[in-house]
């Protein structure tokens, strides 16, 4: 952490003659606005965040330095708890990585499964973000609507896997369970029933008058920074930069289905906002067409020796996530335990543009702004 922030001065504002003295806040990290275990020490002077300093680290479970003491197999569960908000991304990129790596054909029925679900979670994600967000800055319905529509994908994962936030679902060639009798029936429903209270959300809180002044300018920055800084995923798409890898480097059968990459322009905490409802939107359509075309039968798995042991050699693949890009790399020495794995985990880069973001904005701001970014502490600390 940065020395510095720990001296305050007493300064005399030049327009006003005021005597104002810095002040230093900490922020978490325990306050709910930081999601998660999160500390941000922010300098102010008077109303005017001089300096604001995140300070992670608090979750740190050693993720990748434990992964290389497990079989792969093994590894799968840890995965959940690193973005636990959407754990079937995370679940999918390691075993799309280790697959890779061994050349492995994932079967139809597999693949479908794996799509349905990462999109019905990208949905329950962007739904946590949105009552939570909401919550941060005053408004306590849409939160309730938010959960209340989350229960029933949570309930459709509890059918699929037994498993209602870390699932443990993806296999090293597929999947781990198929689909129970009627499970594709429900989550037809879902999808249809979605469909209708997204519109109900829109009502309730996107044309809001007091919402729009209240978050429209602020945290915003443009394609130039969004470059510099390595944002992915909607703080990316939001400077007006088209980027989706399930468009621009499909995996998966995304290339199958027909949805748009929507974008904005204004860089700013409403275009962050306008951008994960329309994916919410986006993955519906995506979830529409894959159930209607899913295989009436076929295997879950492919064929994967007993003792998984990839190549000696190294990969590297990459997703998207709800909250961007998320990476992994591996290193085998042809063994049944990895050398070395990491994780590029988009909530750790994207927070990275935090203190610029902060800097010189008032502080009523800073919660509107960091919720905007969209971050999950298990996946910063790792």
């Amino acid at each position: 952490m940065n020395q510095n922030i720990l001296t305050t001065n007493v300064d005399t504002s030049p327009e006003t003659g005021i005597r104002t003295e810095e002040m230093l806040l900490n922020v978490g990290p325990q306050h709910p606005s930081t999601h998660g275990v999160f500390r941000l020490v922010v300098k102010i002077d008077g109303e005017t965040i001089k300096e604001a300093i995140p300070v992670m680290g608090y979750l740190h479970r050693g993720t990748e330095k434990l992964a290389e003491n497990l079989n792969y197999t093994q590894i799968i569960p840890y995965t959940d708890r690193m973005d636990y908000v959407s754990a079937m991304t995370n679940n999918y990129v390691f075993c799309h990585a280790v697959e890779t790596m061994m050349g492995l054909e994932i079967p139809e029925r597999a693949q479908f499964l794996r799509l349905i679900a990462m999109e019905l979670n990208r949905v329950a994600s962007h739904l946590v973000w949105w009552g939570t967000y909401l919550l941060d800055i005053g408004a306590m319905g849409p939160f309730l609507y938010a959960f209340r529509d989350r229960e029933m994908i949570l309930d459709l994962f509890n059918e699929l896997c037994g498993a209602r936030m870390t699932f443990n679902y993806m296999r090293i060639g597929g999947v781990k369970w198929d689909a129970p009798p009627g499970w594709i029936d429900k989550a037809k429903e879902f999808v249809q029933y979605m469909k209708k209270e997204l519109g109900n959300y829109h009502k309730l809180v996107s044309g809001n008058e007091i919402f729009i002044n209240r978050i429209k300018g602020i945290g915003k920055f443009d394609t130039k920074t969004a470059l510099d800084y390595s944002l992915s995923g909607v703080m990316l798409r939001s400077t007006g930069v088209k980027w989706d890898l399930r468009k621009d480097e499909p995996y998966c059968i995304y290339d199958r289905f027909d949805f748009d990459v929507p974008t904005a322009t204004e860089g700013d905490c409403m275009a962050r906002y306008q951008l994960r409802m329309a994916e919410i939107e986006q993955s519906l359509r995506i979830l529409e067409q894959a159930l209607e075309q899913f295989p009436s039968e076929g295997e879950v798995i492919g064929k994967v020796p007993r003792v998984i042991r990839p190549p000696a050699g190294e990969t590297y693949v990459r997703i998207e996530a709800p909250r961007g890009e998320i990476g992994c790399y591996i290193a085998s020495q042809g063994k049944d335990k990895p050398w070395r794995v990491k994780f590029r985990r988009p909530s750790f880069t994207n927070l990275q543009i935090l203190p610029k973001l902060l800097q010189g904005e008032n502080l009523a701001n800073m919660i509107a702004i960091l919720g905007s970014i969209d971050i999950v502490l298990g996946e910063v600390d790792c």
